[in-house]
């Protein structure tokens, strides 16, 4: 869009030199037009015309010829007979002396007409000029700030070009850059699924394989109370057979020792249950943290490491403290990434409360080989 230069103060154009100029040629007209009054009234009116119309004789010169008349006038009479001049009428001096005083009049008013007319010609020339020179002055700043306004312009469109062209390019990044974060991010969720998945069917494996084992140990334990009473009835039978009296001391003694019996079979099978338990979660975090150890290259078979684990009620990961170094910080350091990557051991929450308290902190052993 162009810009509007700015007016000049200095840029009065035509109008007031113009103006100026027909002010002028008014007031010369006007003086060329003016005739001085007369100072005092003629009686003869039409001396009084002649000598206004009169407008190049000077006073000087109607006085050269009174004084040509006059000597006219003495050459005509004879010398000897010569009578005095007579003395010319008042009337015909003031009208004389009145023609001269206008006559200067007009003269003097004549030329300052003229010079004023001068001056004023030459102040129009010059204000014309001045005009002119300002129009001049005008036309060249307009043409600069045109071809300036012409230049910030562009510069200011090739600005907002660039703008845009950055910002089309921000976009771009920014909109690849939020393209390959949603791709890291659902490659990391399909692979969170992955492992919950594994996780999940390791589980149940692994409590299968639970189930059994206490399925087998129950059937054992039935068997074994079985024989047990067949034993302890073919016992009192025999008793019986012996001794009345005896058979009934027997059967007390019978009853306490089933007591007996029944209450460390019931705390075997208790003591067996916790132990089963307690490795079986050892098992489970044993093989989570084998499988997220990144044995540091270099480690040899004899490195050996034992970690102090401590867990939280939900099984995460409160403490790891090196409790045995392998003297490499390295071998030390990855032992407890394990630890920290495979937590947290959330199958502590489905042990008894009293196995959860013994199993809150124990050891691990890294060797190469395996971890124990």
């Amino acid at each position: 869009m162009a810009i509007k230069p700015p007016r000049d103060p200095q840029d009065v154009g035509y109008t007031w030199p113009t103006v100026l100029a027909v002010a002028v040629h008014l007031l010369v007209v006007l003086f060329s037009l003016v005739s001085l009054p007369s100072s005092t009234a003629e009686p003869d009116s039409s001396s009084i015309v002649q000598a206004t119309f009169v407008s190049t004789e000077t006073f000087t010169d109607q006085a050269q010829q009174t004084t040509d008349q006059q000597a006219a006038l003495n050459s005509s009479t004879d010398p000897d007979e010569a009578e005095p001049a007579p003395e010319p009428d008042a009337s015909e001096q003031e009208a004389l002396q009145q023609q001269a005083d206008e006559a200067a009049a007009r003269e003097e008013a004549q030329a300052r007409a003229e010079e004023q007319a001068r001056e004023l010609q030459e102040a129009q020339a010059q204000a014309e000029a001045e005009a002119q020179r300002r129009e001049e002055e005008a036309q060249r700043l307009a043409e600069q700030q045109e071809v300036a306004a012409q230049a910030r312009e562009e510069a200011q469109q090739e600005a907002e070009a660039e703008a845009q062209r950055q910002r089309e390019a921000e976009a771009q990044r920014q909109r690849e850059a939020e393209a390959e974060a949603q791709r890291q991010r659902e490659a990391e969720a399909e692979a969170q699924r992955q492992r919950e998945a594994e996780a999940e069917a390791q589980r149940q494996r692994e409590a299968e394989a639970e189930a059994q084992r206490q399925r087998e140990a129950e059937a054992e334990a039935q068997r074994q109370r079985e024989a047990e009473a067949q034993r302890q009835r073919e016992a009192e039978a025999q008793r019986q057979r012996e001794a009345e009296a005896e058979a009934q001391r027997q059967r007390e003694a019978e009853a306490a020792m089933q007591r007996q019996l029944e209450g460390e079979a019931q705390a075997a099978a208790n003591a067996q249950q916790a132990q089963q338990a307690a490795n079986g979660f050892i098992n489970i975090v044993r093989r989570a943290v084998e499988q997220a150890w990144l044995i540091p290259a270099g480690a040899s078979d004899a490195m050996s490491a034992t970690i102090q684990v401590r867990l939280g009620p939900s099984g995460e990961v409160l403490l790891t403290t090196i409790a045995t170094s392998s003297g490499d910080s390295a071998f030390d350091r990855s032992a407890m990434q394990a630890v920290e990557h495979a937590a947290p051991f959330s199958e502590l929450r489905d042990l008894p409360a009293e196995q959860q308290r013994n199993l809150r902190q124990f050891n691990l052993r890294f060797t190469p080989g395996d971890v124990r």
